[in-house]
């Protein structure tokens, strides 16, 4: 690559920085732990879905410090090559020849491109590189920087920073502040409908932004970086996985309705949808491992604005969406996710922390209805006793309250007073 096209990409991209700052920019719940590990002289790999921020992320970390940055997501460097790295690091110094730092944007465009970074590392750079691919980049970080590596994951806004955005501060004792709850419900029915996708919060046409992010996600992190050649096929799988949202799903099943040769190939293309962070899939939890991975999975998406963008608002559930949205906080938290599902009855998500399971939580719009309430109770309730959980809980739209049933405690909570815990 020709090193006068590398500098001015590089002198346009620095030029970028200072119209990230010119925007709103609210701090991401996450950043405290990262600005700790960013002393570090081990890698720093922020990773997440396309436009979650990632980028404004590590710019912000990287504030008032001198570095160079790159951002490889750029049509002008497609077809890099690993000799041509060095090129980038010598015109880095040049721009910016007191950087102690480099912060690499979609660097996993560039194949070899771990043994270049490991290589400033051992140099004394300290390095930030952020990407939308988990499995390219935990590939190359599994094979040449273990253990010299911290990854942090980013997710689009949660409510709690949704709210920050919308200049909505809410404390503890303004749970009990009519005002106050009646402003956070109204602001989670649109958090709920347009998700936290940063940019959404700014645009008109949110519907319009979020078909179109979609698209680009499965054309340019699927279908192009992994070469896939029946691209018609992975797009109508996608669609069918998004509109099977808080669902379980059967590779078979997808494997037939399509007319797909082979049930691998469907798994091959539900597996690059999760690495490029578009949806999830949870197992169901089980003390015997072989029979966990033969049972059908629970899949999620990576946000409730994109669902409402894509499915047709008649299929929709009301309470899925809910179930999806305290499924991204739980990942969010950190929490080792599963559900619990026997042939009568099944619990939306078990929390497991090492070898113990700590807790057990359903999730439904309202326990008004007296079938609903005895249908959640009774399977929070089979569910503790063979699994010898107590910690029991059930998040509706807007109920609060605890119920004693055969010596148990099952908590109800509303969900924009869970999210903000």
């Amino acid at each position: 690559m020709q090193r006068h096209l590398i500098k001015q990409v590089l002198l346009e991209q620095r030029e970028e920085i200072s119209r990230i700052f010119q925007e709103k920019i609210i701090k991401r719940e996450i950043e405290e732990n990262a600005n700790k590990l960013l002393a570090s002289d081990l890698i720093k790999v922020i990773m997440g879905v396309r436009r979650c921020g990632k980028s404004v992320l590590a710019h912000q970390l990287l504030k008032g410090k001198k570095y160079g940055y790159v951002n490889f997501d750029d049509e002008r460097l497609i077809g890099t090559k690993p000799q041509d790295l060095n090129d980038f690091l010598e015109i880095l110094k040049e721009i910016e020849p007191e950087a102690e730092y480099l912060l690499f944007d979609e660097i996993q465009n560039v194949d070899g491109w771990e043994l270049f970074v490991n290589r400033l590392r051992r140099r004394g750079y300290n390095i930030v590189i952020s990407g939308s691919n988990a499995k390219l980049l935990s590939k190359e970080l599994a094979t040449h920087l273990t253990g010299r590596h911290f990854k942090i994951e980013l997710f689009p806004f949660s409510f709690k920073e949704f709210l920050t955005y919308k200049g909505l501060s809410v404390k503890e004792t303004d749970f009990y502040i009519t005002e106050k709850r009646a402003q956070c419900k109204r602001l989670l029915e649109e958090y709920l409908e347009f998700g936290g996708f940063p940019e959404v919060l700014k645009l008109e046409y949110k519907s319009q932004y979020l078909r179109e992010l979609y698209d680009k996600i499965v054309m340019r992190d699927i279908i192009l970086r992994y070469n896939i050649r029946y691209a018609r096929d992975l797009k109508k799988i996608a669609l069918y996985a998004i509109s099977n949202f808080a669902s379980r799903i059967s590779y078979h099943k997808i494997k037939n309705i399509f007319e797909i040769k082979s049930v691998h190939t469907v798994k091959n293309y539900l597996d690059y949808l999760q690495e490029a962070y578009l949806l999830f899939q949870i197992v169901p939890f089980s003390f015997k491992l072989k029979r966990q991975f033969k049972q059908l999975k629970k899949i999620y998406a990576i946000d409730t604005g994109l669902i409402n963008a894509l499915v047709p608002k008649i299929t929709q559930n009301y309470g899925k969406l809910i179930e999806n949205l305290v499924f991204l906080e739980l990942k969010r938290r950190g929490k080792e996710i599963y559900f619990y599902s026997q042939p009568n009855y099944e619990v939306n998500f078990l929390i497991k922390e090492g070898l113990e399971i700590r807790q057990l939580i359903q999730v439904c719009y309202s326990l008004k209805d007296e079938k609903t309430e005895k249908r959640e109770f009774k399977a929070l309730l089979k569910a503790s006793e063979e699994l010898k959980c107590n910690h029991l809980l059930i998040i509706t739209w807007d109920e609060e309250g605890e119920q004693k049933v055969n010596a148990k405690k099952i908590k109800i909570y509303p969900l924009w007073k869970w999210l903000l815990q």
